[in-house]
């Protein structure tokens, strides 16, 4: 893989867990793209990044505090990849230091914080860019590029359907309670939201949502609590220009063929992307048949992550945005927005209602 802007910037991260890692094995992938400090205050995830960092050649400094690495390696850039619920307090200071900034999804966990930091990062002087990286799984991106051509006419339907393993086992457990990750229609689907908005290019106005914790963690204890994390939903969501979309995750399908599936539906015809199989289907309504375009994406960016290459695609944006000062592509506004989707489904099912959605003007 290749930039043309093979511009030397430096790299930190925060938070050196499962994601962690995987940013660290994609910075591997783009020229100029040096990591040299990482800080996690366990020394378990500081002892395996070591391990990594020194499999993949890369030199780095290790911290248990994020003040000092901050003050210490100075970074050019810093990707926070710490516990959800820590995302508003960690990533204050690296924006007072006035580093570049890639914050991991959901951009944080209660709307009230979300709010705040969308307005902070409005006017903040440097790059800050939300990890809703899904946008950039190549099928995906290939999809939503036929879509805004206009293939299949002004998209009335948009479905997206999930089903997967559960919960990954993370550090302390933190991802078993709705109190540290937002929920699971934040935690998980912020990503599905911000693919409605981005496909359909237009906000949202109602969310109606149903769903349980019906299979996975039930007899889990920790401390004595119960998990509380939803396991499978369906989401309605009513767009302001009339378009409808719809979420259905289940996180008890580890059997499935596909993990992700997503289909459109315009006056002209039916499109679809199905992963991991990595076809785009289109399906028009004139009958002349189903035509297939397989869309590859190369064995180096699949190793390195667990997001069919999307994480690796987003980072070699991130950094041409960094070399030539260009703007974020996905924003604090698009984090705010998805955290707010996945509230407003949360709350739905919590109340049984469905939920009106109002944006704050300035995001």
């Amino acid at each position: 893989m290749s930039n043309p802007l093979n511009i030397p910037k430096t790299y930190a991260i925060i938070g050196c867990g499962m994601m962690g890692r995987e940013h660290m094995r994609n910075l591997a992938l783009v020229p100029g793209a040096q990591l040299i400090a990482i800080a996690d205050p366990d020394a378990g995830s500081r002892e395996g990044a070591l391990k990594q960092a020194q499999a993949l050649g890369q030199n780095v400094q290790l911290f248990d505090d994020n003040a000092a690495m901050m003050d210490q390696a100075k970074p050019d850039a810093v990707i926070v990849a710490s516990p959800n619920f820590t995302h508003f307090d960690v990533v204050k200071p690296v924006m007072d230091a006035g580093a570049a900034v890639l914050l991991e999804k959901p951009m944080c966990t209660t709307l009230d914080d979300a709010q705040t930091l969308a307005m902070a990062a409005r006017d903040y002087s440097n790059l800050f860019w939300v990890g809703l990286e899904y946008r950039y799984m190549p099928p995906v991106t290939r999809f939503i590029e036929r879509l805004h051509a206009g293939e299949a006419g002004d998209i009335k339907m948009l479905a997206i359907r999930e089903h997967r393993f559960p919960f990954l086992v993370k550090v302390a457990d933190w991802n078993r309670f709705n109190r540290n990750t937002g929920g699971t229609l934040v935690e998980k689907c912020c990503h599905f939201f911000d693919l409605m908005r981005h496909i359909l290019r237009d906000e949202p106005v109602r969310v109606y949502a149903s769903g349980s914790q019906d299979v996975n963690h039930l007899d889990e204890r920790y401390d004595g609590e119960a998990p509380d994390i939803l396991d499978n939903a369906f989401v309605t969501v009513d767009f302001a220009g009339g378009a409808r979309a719809m979420l259905d995750l289940s996180m008890f399908a580890e059997g499935s063929e596909q993990q992700e599936e997503i289909s459109a539906v315009g006056p002209v015809g039916k499109m679809e992307v199905k992963l991991p199989r990595g076809e785009v289907a289109w399906s028009p309504r004139d009958k002349t048949g189903v035509q297939i375009e397989t869309v590859d994406t190369p064995q180096e960016a699949l190793d390195a992550g667990s997001h069919h290459g999307a994480t690796y695609y987003q980072q070699r944006d991130f950094h041409t945005a960094l070399v030539t000062g260009s703007p974020p592509l996905i924003t604090a506004r698009d984090g705010y927005r998805s955290v707010a989707m996945g509230a407003a489904a949360q709350h739905s099912i919590a109340t049984g209602q469905s939920v009106d959605i109002q944006f704050m003007d300035e995001v």
